[in-house]
């Protein structure tokens, strides 16, 4: 396509805009297993009217000229932390996302790690367990870290003793979920907690999933081990609010224990005609209505609102689980604490299953190891439960009853 040479009638590029959206994944019927969530209608209208409100402003401008972004930022981190069990002196601010997030905590944790050591230069490294996000070698790409990762328990929880193992003195960072993202189950962190408290490292709580939800799903009577600033060795977190907080998109959130800890972070550049830019993230515009819609949803849903979200989220979570291993050879991996699932059958090709899947109108999350189906849900997959619990069982009764092997690449294409 070329740079037209005229412009078009509105209704004419809405009504294309439109067309072109019908073709998409039917996310709406909770067809899709990631990517888009939401809790009710009520929330999402919130989110979507506080954002609108703020369409144009910049959250970079906030300091200078939109004092109520900056209030609100301010805000919503201190609510945060107050959920987070954060000490005295805590900081925090917001992100376009968990990478930015996490991007940020290893920077602060590596420049941390020089100034201790007095070598500007120090390379390190960081220790990981095989389930933690990929946004940890995205981080370590950029500034030339090394990352070891570590497998996986036989709960497909963080081993911390073979973690404790594979640090050295060039160690910087070790990293727990809450949860992660293969198996939904939250990390030892504890334990790991003992880890860095023992070797004096630098503990990085990944709650970008869970941080929103987990701790209202414990209020609501579901086991939830400690994650957050309650466990002293805890030195950084992440979490998302456009994940389960439910915030409308670009918004995430890092925290540390303390502004000496945080310092890391700080981009502070004096080399140019305009003189001093200052940001605390790696984005420099950043969207001025996710703000607004963080801080109206906290403010509009409280503790109550969040509460009877987890709530249902668990009811259907369970539902879910029940349904899946009812269907023969199913089983759920580990022992997945909030309502992300990785499941499979020993005895099946899981790739084509997924396919029966995709042939049926989903769009299957994956996982290779152990090769099978993933689901990250939300309340959009209340209603398609009994959906795709019979799809499943179909792909699954096709997949026995046939012969061959097929690619499980063919569902990424």
């Amino acid at each position: 396509m070329k740079f037209p040479d005229s412009g078009r009638p509105r209704a004419e590029v809405m009504a294309e805009l439109s067309a072109m959206k019908s073709g998409d994944a039917d996310w709406r019927r909770g067809r899709v297993p990631l990517y888009v969530f939401k809790a009710t209608q009520e929330a999402a209208e919130v989110g979507q009217e506080a954002f609108n409100l703020y369409f144009t402003e910049n959250a970079l401008g906030a300091k200078r000229a939109f004092s109520s972004l900056k209030k609100m930022e301010d805000e919503v981190a201190a609510m945060a932390l107050d959920l987070f069990h954060a000490p005295a002196g805590a900081v925090g601010n917001m992100t376009t996302g968990g990478s930015e997030s996490i991007l940020m905590a290893v920077k602060a944790a590596r420049d941390f790690a020089r100034k201790q050591r007095g070598d500007r230069a120090h390379r390190g490294n960081l220790v990981l367990p095989g389930s933690a996000h990929p946004a940890f070698n995205k981080a370590a790409l950029l500034m030339d870290l090394e990352v070891r990762r570590v497998a996986v328990a036989k709960d497909f929880r963080a081993d911390p003793a073979a973690m404790a193992a594979a640090c050295d003195r060039d160690t910087i960072m070790i990293v727990g979920s809450a949860p992660c993202f293969p198996y939904g189950a939250i990390d030892p962190i504890r334990e790991l907690g003992q880890v860095a408290g023992a070797k004096n490292l630098w503990l990085h709580v990944d709650a970008c999933v869970g941080g929103y939800v987990a701790p209202f799903v414990r209020d609501e009577g579901w086991p939830v081990p400690d994650f957050d600033f309650s466990v002293p060795e805890v030195s950084s977190l992440s979490a998302d609010l456009h994940k389960f907080g439910f915030a409308p998109k670009p918004a995430s959130t890092v925290f540390y224990r303390d502004a000496e800890k945080r310092a890391g972070q700080t981009f502070s550049i004096d080399e140019w005609p305009n003189g001093r830019f200052v940001t605390e993230t790696l984005t420099g515009t950043r969207a001025g209505g996710a703000v607004a819609a963080a801080w109206a949803l906290m403010q509009t849903l409280g503790r109550p609102g969040y509460r009877r979200i987890a709530r249902d989220l668990m009811r259907m979570r369970d539902a879910y689980v029940e349904g899946i291993e009812k269907i023969p050879g199913f089983r759920v991996f580990g022992a997945p604490h909030l309502t992300l699932l990785g499941f499979g059958a020993a005895d099946l090709d899981m790739g084509r299953v997924a396919e029966g899947m995709q042939k049926r109108g989903w769009v299957p999350g994956m996982l290779k190891d152990p090769p099978g189906l993933h689901l990250m849900m939300s309340l959009l997959h209340a209603e398609a439960r009994n959906d795709y619990l019979r799809d499943l069982a179909a792909s699954a009764a096709e997949v026995r009853a046939t012969s061959g092997k097929a690619k499980i690449e063919a569902v990424y294409s």
